[in-house]
C-alpha cells in the first residue's frame, strides 16, 4: 500500500504543538489594515491555536504529522 500524502497547503499553514494542538496564523493581516483599528491589529498579532472542531480535519490532511 502506498503512503498517503500530506496536503501541501497544510504543510505551509500549520504547525503541530507537542501536546497535539495545531497553531495557525491569524487571518486578516495582509492588506487593508488602515480600515482596522489598533486593537484589532494588536490582538491578531502572531499565531493562534486552531479551534477543536477543526483539528480533526487538519490531522486527516496531515496523516503522519508535520515536521
Amino acid at each position: 500500500m502506498p503512503k498517503m500524502k500530506t496536503k501541501s497547503g497544510v504543510k505551509k499553514r500549520f504547525k503541530i504543538t507537542a501536546s497535539g494542538k495545531i497553531k495557525h496564523g491569524v487571518a486578516g493581516k495582509r492588506h487593508r489594515l488602515i480600515s482596522h483599528n489598533s486593537k484589532y491589529i494588536r490582538q491578531n498579532r502572531g499565531t493562534e491555536v486552531l479551534a477543536k472542531a477543526d483539528t480533526a480535519r487538519v490531522h486527516a490532511w496531515a496523516p503522519y504529522g508535520l515536521k
